[in-house]
């Protein structure tokens, strides 16, 4: 960039100095120092040592890809939902009916609400000898007896999920709204006056509009389930028997219940890589997906 006067003008890279300052103390020094403290056998101990790979050996010579296994599956079941309830919320909020407004402001909620308040609601709702699912399940003769949807292994980890899609959906709903209605109203008007179905106009005009909003949705989505901690530890501490152990979880045990901070490091700098990696493989089918759509 230069001046006028032909002389290179730095002042605008000045002012970005403070923003790269910041990214640097709270994101690069972190990262750094994890990076480091994951090749050394950091713990309560006072003398740290360097120990190179032993950390990443240890974790992959016990349950970790198991726990990798666990953590993509709970993250696509979760982000799927949250996605395709999310698309049906705005189609229905876009729609002109009355009160639209009302009903808006109904989906908002679960977002708002602090998480712990409304994980620990979804942790009374599931006990199984005074939750209201229990025994509303009971009244309608669907169960017999009280279920402890958090006792078992398959139940416990569902019931995440459930969580999990109650928690993010409201954003998701609300970002895609916000997409249809930058559609012009002009499209519709045209496809109906021809005679295309809703369900027609909605393939053809609605979803590839808003593709590249769902695309961004999606990858934020994917992230934030991926790292999601305070929903799996209220609801049951990654258990039983290790059943909604994920990553991040599993990190949390490792580094702050057991004090091995080097172990806890390698599993953290784990899940940059596998983070890292997802998006980029994301955005690369995301950009196909965009060139096959256009003709490319």
């Amino acid at each position: 960039m230069q001046s006028l006067g032909g002389r290179p003008n730095i002042f605008p890279y000045l002012l970005l100095v403070p923003a790269l300052l910041i990214t640097l103390l709270i994101v690069a020094w972190p990262l750094t120092q994890t990076f480091w403290l994951s090749f050394t056998d950091s713990s309560l101990k006072p003398v740290t040592n360097f120990v190179g790979l032993d950390n990443y050996e240890k974790i992959f010579a016990k349950k970790f890809p198991q726990v990798v296994a666990r953590t993509f599956y709970w993250m696509a079941l979760s982000v799927t939902f949250k996605m395709v309830v999310g698309v049906a919320g705005a189609m229905l909020l876009n729609s002109a009916v009355m009160g639209r407004g009302f009903f808006r402001l109904l989906v908002m909620p679960p977002w708002i609400v602090p998480i712990a308040i409304g994980v620990f609601m979804w942790r009374w709702m599931y006990n199984g000898q005074f939750g209201m699912i229990s025994g509303v399940a009971q009244n309608l003769g669907i169960l017999a007896e009280p279920f402890e949807f958090l006792a078992t292994r398959d139940a416990a980890f569902y019931s995440t999920i459930v969580t999990d899609v109650w928690v993010g959906t409201p954003l998701v709903t609300i970002y895609l709204l916000a997409a249809m209605q930058s559609i012009s109203t002009d499209l519709h008007e045209a496809a109906w006056v021809d005679g295309a179905s809703r369900m027609y106009r909605f393939r053809r005009i609605t979803l590839p509009l808003i593709m590249p909003a769902v695309a961004t949705m999606g990858l934020l989505s994917a992230i934030w389930t991926f790292n999601s901690f305070d929903i799996i530890w209220i609801l049951t501490e990654g258990g039983p028997r290790d059943a909604t152990t994920t990553m991040i979880i599993d990190t949390y045990k490792t580094a702050i219940s057991r004090f091995k901070y080097g172990e806890g490091s390698a599993r953290a700098v784990m899940i940059v890589i596998f983070l890292s990696s997802f998006a980029g493989f994301y955005f690369y089918m995301i950009s196909r997906f965009a060139k096959r759509s256009l003709g490319k």
